[in-house]
């Protein structure tokens, strides 16, 4: 929800990186302890793939991660679920640009390259486009209920706005229809409150109301650590994540940030920070703790509370949330829209989607991808690049180790492979009869419920959230009915759930134990709500991993803030940034998607995406989409680097794209010019047709 924030990390790159090579992923040894970050347990034959120790303590100073060795054999056969696609569908052909995976990192950069003129295919192993975003149905008696099984908060997609997800809408010309709210109803120990965004005078009231007599001191600390962080949520305007690239000609597209780095030039001593774990700035400045536990709950969507957390996570919130324009959206016809709105961008510009196809393996020949192999046994050739959506670990699996392959491979394998993780999510799908039913006392469809304080707030047992989108979009469910999709936190321990036989009573006894929870937080709402039950439907981390081809369930990667992750390059060397890097040791292989910068989210795995399409793209290109861009809206005309762009341009041109991901040289010139992806794919497309008077 908060991570186009992240913005601020541009101006991070503007001063580290002299050349490409600052992206190059380096085979610096990280920490032997961080697999376990959330204790002090020393990794043995006996601990691996054992994670029993990170969930016995979930005391709310721990910072709980979860890791596997990916190289062990799994001793289960992974159960399957109706409706989730064979994924035997595919053919055979030869694209630019071939995209592994349809979410939201995926369908932006597939949809972007198809925009700069590349020839694209998609491949989705699910039926269903949008990945964690997208929406499923049930029938029940002779009504159609339609629930969400991924995220279900979002700013600024109302309109136009700094969160990347919109931008991206904008740049394709594709609107989505969406109504709004303008709060988030929390319940916890002491009782409900919302959070009003949109007023700040709204949040001073409620500090008042929520900290009695430190009711003052709240508010001086929280403008405190605004003040603290100004300078950094400033430069959200200066330069947008989708003006970044990994080569030399970045350079060129963040230049128009240079003029607010000049202006404020002590942002250069502030980032680090932006990369730090938030809780370092927090615990210097704020005492109270209804505070303190605000901005854990806020960091929460990215996976970490303030400890774990980068400091980007809040930036966002400090900067926009108290704007008066500041709405959260619900779009009309469920969560999948956001992936059918890319979709729609991808066919437009000339790219295809091919949904139930899923990958087995990528093809690496003489150290370069080459394309992929589908479960069918097809082979989909690419001429320039292959970009992986998928997780790490399952990124990772696609890649079989071989005999006499290069040490910097096996090395990124390993490492990406045994990165910790979240853990799984749990979910309760309710369809509920609404007659008579009171909900005067909420106003927004949107609740997070914490039932300790103590507790971690990774603890799926202690937080989860519930989400009532019919409050506002009709179309979800039949007249007179509720939909409510009610899931954990992102701490769900699988190696319960993997001994289970889905179907058995031992397994459907342990879904119901470990849902109970979500039931008592709706019925801190809806008190009599089992009473109303037309029916319910328990998602287990076993289908929530079928479903969304997350492996093991996870919420996503799980590299706390306050040091590199491994393969970060040599940013990672200078700042503590906490993201793999989205190329690879592979020539023409990079990633994109939640596990990539700027991490987790729809807003965070979208301009990732942007990001790996920028980088495959001449910066002419990239500069020119920019430009476009800025023209769309006055809020958007900070994208457009102008004059300054141009100065970089001649310096960088010719080293965009970066070496490793050109297949043609320039058509002209010292190799400056960038290619007419688009004449040539219609010339070779015509060539391949044949003339009337060959037939």
């Amino acid at each position: 929800m908060t991570k186009y924030g992240l913005a601020t990390s541009a101006l991070a790159l503007i001063a580290s990186a002299t050349c490409s090579s600052a992206f190059v992923p380096t085979t610096t040894p990280f920490a032997s302890t961080r697999l376990f970050q959330s204790t002090e347990v020393e990794e043995t034959e006996e601990t691996k793939n054992k994670n029993v120790a990170q969930t016995e303590d979930t005391s709310r100073d721990k910072v709980m991660t979860f890791s596997y060795d990916m190289s062990l054999e799994e001793k289960y056969e992974k159960p399957t679920y109706p409706g989730t696609g064979n994924g035997l569908s595919g053919e055979e052909g030869e694209y630019d640009i071939v995209v592994i995976g349809s979410g939201m990192g995926g369908l932006t950069c597939a949809a972007l390259s198809a925009k700069y003129g590349s020839k694209v295919l998609c491949l989705e192993s699910h039926i269903k486009v949008g990945g964690s975003a997208h929406t499923f149905s049930r029938m029940h008696d002779g009504g159609k209920y339609s629930f969400e099984v991924g995220p279900s908060i979002f700013e600024g997609l109302d309109r136009p706005s700094l969160n990347p997800l919109r931008m991206i809408f904008d740049i394709l010309e594709e609107t989505m229809p969406v109504e709004t709210y303008k709060g988030l109803g929390f319940w916890t120990p002491e009782g409900y409150w919302r959070f009003p965004i949109g007023t700040k005078k709204g949040f001073e009231e409620l500090l008042t109301e929520q900290c009695g007599e430190d009711g003052p001191k709240a508010i001086r600390e929280w403008n405190a650590l605004c003040d603290r962080l100004k300078t950094l949520g400033g430069s959200t305007t200066a330069v947008a994540l989708l003006n970044l690239r990994q080569d030399a000609g970045f350079l060129s597209t963040t230049a128009g940030a240079l003029p607010f780095v000049v202006k404020n030039p002590d942002v250069f001593a502030d980032l680090p920070l932006t990369f730090d774990d938030l809780s370092k700035t927090v615990d210097e400045i704020v005492t109270v703790p209804f505070v303190r536990n605000f901005i854990d709950l806020m960091c929460i969507f990215c996976g970490f509370p303030a400890k774990g957390a980068m400091t980007a996570h809040i930036l966002y919130i400090l900067e926009r949330f108290f704007e008066e324009s500041a709405a959260f959206s619900v779009p009309i016809g469920g969560t999948s829209q956001l992936g059918e709105t890319l979709q729609r961008g991808l066919e437009k510009f000339g790219g295809k989607l091919q949904m139930n196809a899923h990958v087995d393996e990528i093809i690496v020949e003489n150290g370069r991808a080459t394309g992929v192999r589908l479960k069918n046994g097809k082979v989909v050739k690419a001429r320039k690049a292959v970009v992986s959506n998928a997780t790490p670990f399952n990124t990772v699996k696609m890649m079989p180790q071989k005999e006499e392959e290069p040490k910097d491979l096996t090395k990124w394998r390993d490492e990406l492979g045994s990165l910790p993780r979240h853990g799984a999510i749990s979910h309760l799908f309710l369809g509920i009869d609404a007659k008579g039913l009171d909900l005067s006392h909420i106003q927004d469809p949107a609740h997070l419920i914490i039932q300790d304080w103590d507790r971690s707030m990774q603890d799926s047992q202690n937080l989860c959230s519930f989400f009532i989108p019919s409050l506002l979009d009709k179309s979800v469910c039949p007249e007179g009915k509720h939909c409510i999709h009610v899931y954990s936190s992102g701490g769900e321990p699988y190696e319960p759930w993997e001994k289970l036989t889905p179907g058995s009573e031992e397994y459907e006894a342990y879904k119901k134990e470990r849902v109970e929870v979500l039931f008592q937080a709706v019925e801190r709402c809806i008190p009599d709500v089992r009473d109303r039950l037309e029916f319910s439907i328990i998602g287990s981390p076993l289908a929530h991993e079928a479903f969304l081809r997350r492996d093991r369930g996870t919420y996503g990667m799980a590299w706390a803030a306050g040091s590199s992750a491994p393969q970060a390059g040599l940013l990672g060397k200078v700042l503590p940034f906490p993201f793999p890097n989205l190329k690879t040791p592979v020539d023409g292989l990079l990633r994109c998607g939640d596990s990539c910068f700027p991490g987790i989210g729809t807003p965070s795995a979208a301009a990732s995406g942007a990001i790996a399409a920028n980088t495959m793209t001449h910066v002419d290109n990239h500069l020119q989409m920019l430009k476009e861009a800025s023209q769309k809206d006055p809020q958007y005309k900070f994208l457009d680097p102008g004059f300054m762009g141009q100065v970089y341009k001649p310096l960088v041109q010719g080293f965009t794209p970066s070496a490793e991901l050109r297949t043609e040289r320039f058509a002209s010139g010292a190799n400056v010019q960038p290619v007419d992806y688009t004449a040539k794919n219609a010339a070779r497309d015509a060539a391949s047709v044949p003339s009337e008077s060959s037939e």
